[in-house]
Formats: C-alpha cells, sequence, structure tokens
C-alpha cells in the first residue's frame, strides 16, 4: 500500500511540474523556431515576450506570477499538436495557439481533448472554429474579415455587379467565399468569383469575364504581384469600376510594380504601430524599447493573445477552464488589433476587421472602420485617362 501511494504521489508530482513553482500561472505556447516559419514566427513570440513583461511588471494575474513556457514544432503542423498534448499533461495552466492555421487546427483538437483554454492568435482560417470548439478562442481577424471593407467600399460606391478575382490558395478562396456570402445579405446579388492559378501571367481573360458580367467593383485576393498585373491590364483596356480593392495593394513591391497606377486603389491591413487603436502606442514603445524595431502585425497579434487571456482571467478570477471559457466568450475588450468580441458557441472572432486604406497621393489613408477614417471619405476611382502625374 506504502508503494502504491508513494508511486501515485510521484506521478502527480510529474503531472503538474510545469507549474510546480508556488505563485505562477504557467502559459504554454507552441511556436515555431526553425524550419519555414521561424522567421514570422519569430515576431510572434517577441509579442508575447512583450506582454509577459507587461503584466509581470504590473503585479502579475490574481497576485501570481506569469511563466510563458515555449516549445519549437519545426514548422511542422503534426508536431505542434503533439507538443502541445505534452504540455498539458506536464500542467500547463492555459494555452496559446501556434504560428498558422494547419498547426492551429492540431492545437484546437489537443485543447479540446485536454479541456485547456487556448487563445488562437495565428490561425486565421475559418476552419479551426467550424467544428465549434468549446476552449478554442480566436484574438485574430479571421480571413473572413477581409469581405467586410470591401464591401462597405463597394456599398458606398453604388457597385451593384462584382467580380472577385482570388489566388487558388486557402486564405484568398476563404476570403473570396466570405465575401459572396456576406454580399447577399447586404442586398449585393450579383457576384462572381473567379479562382485563378498561382501560375497565371495573363490576367485579361478575367477582365473579359469581369466585362461579360458588367462588373464595376473589381475585388483581389492574392499576392502582390497579381494584383499589379491585374491593374496593368484594367489600366491597357480602359476599364474603370466603381471600385478596385486588392488585399496586396498595400505592400511595397505592389507600389514597386505600378507606381502612381496605384492612386485610388484600396487595401487591407489587420495592423500598423500608427493606428490608433486601444493601447497601441504604449505597446509600440514597449516593443521598440525591447527589440529595436517596431512591432508588426504577427507581432501584435502574440500582444493581443496575453492581453485578451489576461482580461479573461481577472474577469473568471481563476484559470480553471470552465471559468475561464465562459468570462473568454462573454469578454468585450478593445485592443491593438480593434474589439474583441467572439460567438460563444465557436469562439471565432467577430469583431477585428482589417483597417480599409485608400491610397491617395502616394500616401495610405484609413477610411473603415470610422473609428480610425474619421469623416475621411472614399474616393471615386478616377478613370485613366483623366489623370495627371502626381509631383
Amino acid at each position: 500500500m506504502t508503494g502504491w501511494i508513494t508511486s501515485a504521489l510521484l506521478l502527480a508530482a510529474l503531472a503538474t511540474s510545469a507549474a510546480a513553482e508556488e505563485g505562477t500561472i504557467v502559459v504554454a505556447a507552441v511556436i515555431s523556431q526553425s524550419g519555414t516559419h521561424a522567421g514570422p514566427a519569430a515576431e510572434y513570440r517577441k509579442g508575447l515576450l512583450v506582454w509577459q513583461d507587461e503584466v509581470n511588471a504590473a503585479g502579475g494575474l490574481l497576485g501570481n506570477r506569469v511563466v510563458l513556457r515555449i516549445e519549437d514544432d519545426g514548422s511542422e503542423a503534426v508536431r505542434a499538436g503533439e507538443l502541445y498534448a505534452a504540455l498539458i499533461r506536464d500542467g500547463a495552466q492555459v494555452l496559446i495557439g501556434p504560428y498558422g492555421s494547419a498547426a492551429t487546427l492540431t492545437a484546437a483538437a489537443e485543447a479540446e481533448r485536454g479541456r485547456r483554454v487556448l487563445l488562437n492568435a495565428a490561425g486565421p482560417s475559418s476552419e479551426i472554429h467550424k467544428r465549434k470548439p468549446q476552449y478554442v478562442f480566436q484574438a485574430v481577424p479571421p480571413y473572413a474579415a477581409y469581405a467586410d471593407g470591401p464591401l462597405w467600399a463597394a456599398r458606398e460606391a453604388g457597385a451593384e455587379s462584382l467580380y472577385i478575382a482570388a489566388r487558388d490558395d486557402a486564405a484568398s478562396r476563404d476570403m473570396a467565399d466570405a465575401v459572396q456570402t456576406k454580399a447577399r445579405s447586404l442586398g449585393i446579388k450579383k457576384v462572381t468569383i473567379e479562382i485563378y492559378s498561382g501560375r497565371t501571367d495573363d490576367f485579361l481573360p478575367l477582365l473579359y469575364q469581369a466585362m461579360k458580367v458588367n462588373a464595376d467593383g473589381w475585388i483581389a485576393y492574392g499576392e502582390a504581384r497579381d494584383a499589379a498585373e491585374m491593374v496593368k491590364i484594367l489600366k491597357k483596356e480602359g476599364y474603370v469600376p466603381k471600385v478596385v480593392y486588392a488585399r496586396a495593394a498595400l505592400e511595397p513591391r505592389f507600389i514597386k510594380l505600378v507606381g502612381q497606377d496605384a492612386e485610388f486603389i484600396l487595401g487591407s491591413k489587420e495592423y500598423d504601430p500608427r493606428f490608433a487603436t486601444a493601447g497601441n502606442a504604449e505597446f509600440v514603445n514597449a516593443f521598440t524599447a525591447k527589440w529595436a524595431s517596431p512591432p508588426g502585425p504577427i507581432a501584435a497579434a502574440g500582444y493581443t493573445a496575453g492581453v485578451v487571456l489576461a482580461a479573461g482571467v481577472r474577469r473568471a478570477g481563476s484559470v480553471e477552464p470552465q471559468k475561464l471559457r465562459s468570462a473568454l466568450a462573454s469578454l468585450e475588450l478593445d485592443t491593438v488589433l480593434g474589439p474583441y468580441r467572439v460567438d460563444p458557441a465557436s469562439g471565432a472572432q467577430l469583431g477585428m476587421k482589417p483597417v480599409l486604406l485608400q491610397i491617395v497621393k502616394g500616401r495610405e489613408q484609413p477610411v473603415w472602420p470610422e473609428a480610425l477614417a474619421g469623416e475621411r471619405p472614399v474616393l471615386p476611382f478616377e478613370p485613366w485617362a483623366d489623370r495627371k502625374l502626381l509631383q
């Protein structure tokens, strides 16, 4: 009997080894530190570390110091799931999701199995929350949210027929499908989607399709090179929709490829250090002081996951999974990425939206949502022949 008791005590000690230090809360994350995702995921890790410094400097959570435990999945989605399972066994009390949607799917499965709350901060795919997980909460704008800004601009411009050109990848298809679904609810019934191969060089056939349906709204989801080639074709053929949107239009490569022809084109950004969102100025200062460079969207996502988690823990008064999941399901919070608000049935993000910007005189101007745009309107897409060279 004594041997059995000793073994049981030993197993219990091993199971909680990660949280063995009294007065700590262990927050675990799996973040690629090697492999193909290591570069962008490094920024994600930096954002989390800034949050850890901030929360502990303010006294921790519920009087406990936050210990951030990070493992490397080698940029392998399957490995991410295995590591989360091990972290749960080792006593991690709360989880923050990995970098990428594929890895987040495997992580979510383990979080559900182990009944641990997981903040999904780098998995934008709609597939993750379609399964209606009970313990997974999205803290980043989903791909579907990239439909909202362009549709708002289309309505403002009075567009009645939309042509969506989407590159054949999961993210772009997700965004295009969301446009079609949401357009119907807004009364825009004419929506045509064309999925094009990543090897496409000639976009003239796509323009012909747009002409056939009399499209007065052109929406493109794909890479900067794709968007640039589309703009060149629109100009060459003299095609002037009421609104032109390209997700990649704000990337430096796009501007370099088309120059002043980028004028009046709309694009989206999840985050910018200059955005006047809640706590952003303080975050930028702290991040820059620690890492000697300003944060980007991925760093902001990591930081936001920590901020949302902290707010949920304080509201729940506990890290006990059932109490914490109830708190996060009903929590509404302004963050550097916009307002956190989720569907309580699935944990999918509803509040955060990429900011819509328009290129005017070579500069990006926020035009939506109103909280960032003020009263700045969307300027009409000026006919090519009427444009003057900018000085």
